[in-house]
């Protein structure tokens, strides 16, 4: 017993206590400095968007317009809305960019046509918020860059068979929706209200104008999908006029030109588009691309009716057209049975070929038949993320040789 308190004594002794003293400032500056540098790393290593990441809100223009009608941007929700189409717009950069390339192709023949007709100039981005002039099918079955219904197309005189789908003609379907603008203006006196009526059918609009007592599509409390549709045409327009406010810089070269063309009269069948295609000296894929309301493999007419069929000018590179690749029709395919051949690249360019989806399969594995990466083939070829390839999709795919 003496012993241990001995021992306890000597431990607490004068000098120990120095000892533990000195070994505990230690400890505790050495923690102290473990601290302070794993916080400086933490702000510097492990939060780079402080750094040098900076996201900014959209800037909204103090006054707006649809087709002359003056947008009250100062009433409860306006700006609002309006904000969350931009964003939407501005922070989804790969479809921003390929629908600011697109204008330029599809815009030009949009805004005779309207001219034509007598519909103000702005229509041509309800088409834009339509289809971000891309040919798809809805989930409810609307087609083309206007997204028509079967039922309303027909309405419209637009042809509709298994051989021709005119709801695809640029032309014929935007008279044809010029004429539904036309017809819903006489209803509804107010293009603002024409253009919520292209979503939500000019009877959906006349009843809950009548059920709210209200005059106006800026004071009406509507569904989900018509209470944001005229704020989407609204930031298209926006958007697509002064891109450089929004931090999108394309130049002249950037854009998509529209393609030099000319049409020929069709009035018999015709038993192969292709056939036909080699006769004119141009591919199946040129053929389809500057015609995509043929929708079969041929043309069959028994009532002798007229068509007007595109074909390209010949001798013009595709550099002039904003894609940078000269076509060939001469190019030997690959050896892929389900791909078809469409350019040929010079030595600074990739390859790029056209992949008909076959049955069964899906962007995952046509990904990895080509080694790219899946969110590649959703970019070039402009695939939604929730969207799924159908049987006998084209599927642009570009390799480096």
């Amino acid at each position: 017993m003496w012993l241990n308190r001995q021992r306890v004594s000597r431990f607490f002794s004068p000098r120990f206590k120095n000892i533990f003293f000195m070994a505990g400032s230690m400890v505790a500056a050495v923690l102290i400095a473990e601290a302070l540098h794993s916080s400086a790393s933490s702000s510097n290593d492990d939060a780079p968007f402080s750094q040098s990441f900076k996201v900014y809100p959209a800037p909204l223009p103090d006054t707006m317009s649809f087709c002359g009608e003056k947008v009250p941007m100062n009433h409860l929700g306006i700006r609002e809305s309006l904000e969350q189409e931009m964003l939407l717009n501005t922070y989804f950069q790969s479809q921003s960019v390929l629908m600011l390339k697109r204008v330029h192709r599809y815009f030009p023949e949009i805004e005779v046509i309207l001219k034509e007709n007598n519909i103000p100039d702005d229509f041509k981005y309800l088409a834009l918020a339509e289809s971000a002039f891309s040919y798809r099918v809805s989930s409810a079955g609307a087609v083309g860059f206007w997204q028509m219904m079967k039922g309303t197309a027909e309405a419209y005189h637009l042809e509709i068979n298994k051989d021709v789908d005119e709801r695809y003609n640029l032309q014929k379907s935007t008279e044809a929706a010029c004429h539904y603008f036309k017809d819903a203006y006489q209803e509804l006196h107010n293009w603002t209200l024409v253009a919520a009526s292209y979503n939500m059918g000019i009877a959906g609009v006349e009843r809950e104008l009548q059920n709210e007592k209200e005059n106006s599509y800026y004071d009406l409390a509507l569904n989900l999908e018509t209470s944001r549709y005229v704020y989407r045409i609204l930031a298209l327009k926006q958007f697509v006029s002064y891109p450089a406010l929004y931090g999108y810089y394309l130049k002249k070269k950037d854009y998509y030109e529209p393609i030099p063309s000319y049409t020929v009269q069709v009035d018999s069948t015709i038993m192969s588009l292709g056939d036909y295609a080699q006769e004119k000296g141009i591919s199946y894929h040129v053929l389809k691309f500057l015609n995509p309301w043929l929708i079969n493999e041929r043309l069959i007419n028994p009532e002798k009716r007229t068509y007007y069929i595109t074909l390209p000018q010949k001798n013009v590179p595709f550099s002039e057209l904003g894609e940078y690749m000269n076509y060939s029709d001469s190019v030997p395919c690959p050896t892929q049975p389900t791909a078809v051949c469409a350019v040929k690249p010079d030595s600074l360019q990739p390859h790029v070929v056209m992949h008909i989806v076959a049955p069964g399969e899906t962007i995952d594995s046509i990904a990895k038949q080509y080694k790219v990466p899946v969110e590649r083939l959703r970019i070039w070829n402009s695939i939604p993320d929730t969207a799924r390839v159908k049987e006998k999709d084209e599927i642009m795919i570009f390799e480096n040789q």
